[in-house]
């Protein structure tokens, strides 16, 4: 059972509603970083996907709110919490967060600046946090009629980006290892406006569409959205569990693209996305070689 640590939760609960009040829609985090509140759906691995319609709380992002009742019921909830998430992707800011990461052995600070050199666009002033690592997150704000993706080192190494479907660690919250706070000067900043060089970095163009084949029939669209629905820490779960079913039903080769597809959405690396269904190919191969 999770420890309680109620000063930490008090201070999350009291930090999550500040940010709710710019606009910003939060959800409870364990100290782990991770959503405090499980799926309600997690024991059952055939469920539809569920974005909360089932009206229960464990939803990931998609329990955000800006609501302060709906944001106590959230931390009532979960009584554990240390800290808070902010959803990208929604209005007003359609947040974006660059994460320059600390732990890869890389330069990522200088990974962005030789990017916004090669590309010509500068980093506007904007709100910055720093990690209990010494690694930063840039708040920026994107055009609503934009989607950018979650990924994870694309962009340069030591630079993850988060999108939507993804959220960031709010200033305040206390991890494992340490708390997160807004750098100097930064807090009463509001995101800016992500540069237009930058944002299309952060767009990659779209790839072609793959159907699922009609030969796979409704099942194999079910393995397909099963995917599209993962949050983050279950992709590659839900991605390894699918591509087994597919394969095991005689679809594995047909619903390969698709899959890859919805794992790329859901910020997969393409070359992590295919070694999973490989994996899979493999190890069901085996069982019925």
């Amino acid at each position: 059972m999770a420890t309680i640590d109620r000063q930490a939760t008090t201070l999350a609960l009291a930090h999550a509603l500040s940010a709710a009040e710019r606009g910003l829609a939060v959800i409870p985090l364990s100290r782990t970083k991770l959503p405090a509140l499980r799926s309600p759906h997690r024991d059952d691995p055939t469920a539809p996907p569920c974005h909360g319609e089932c009206g229960h709380f464990g939803h990931g992002v998609y329990d955000a709110s800006t609501e302060p009742e709906r944001i106590r019921e959230l931390f009532a909830a979960a009584p554990w919490a240390t800290g808070y998430g902010i959803a990208c992707g929604l209005e007003p800011h359609h947040l974006i967060g660059i994460d320059l990461d600390t732990k890869s052995g890389t330069d990522s600070s200088a990974a962005l600046r030789e990017l916004a050199l090669r590309h010509l666009f500068t980093i506007p002033e904007t709100v910055v946090v720093m990690t209990p690592s010494g690694g930063r997150h840039l708040w920026l704000s994107g055009p609503p009629d934009v989607v950018v993706p979650n990924s994870a080192g694309r962009l340069a190494p030591g630079i993850d980006i988060r999108g939507a479907g993804g959220y960031l660690v709010g200033p305040g919250s206390r991890s494992a290892h340490g708390v997160y706070s807004t750098a100097p000067g930064t807090s009463h900043l509001a995101p800016a406006p992500c540069p237009r060089a930058l944002l299309r970095l952060l767009t990659p163009p779209p790839r072609t569409h793959h159907p699922t084949p009609s030969s796979a029939g409704g099942h194999g669209q079910g393995l397909v959205q099963f995917v599209a629905a993962a949050h983050e820490g279950q992709r590659n779960t839900r991605l390894f569990w699918a591509a087994c079913r597919a394969y095991e039903n005689g679809i594995g080769d047909e619903l390969v693209e698709p899959l890859v597809d919805a794992a790329l959405q859901v910020g997969l690396s393409e070359r992590e996305a295919r070694s999973t269904v490989g994996s899979a190919r493999r190890l069901v191969g085996g069982r019925q070689g």
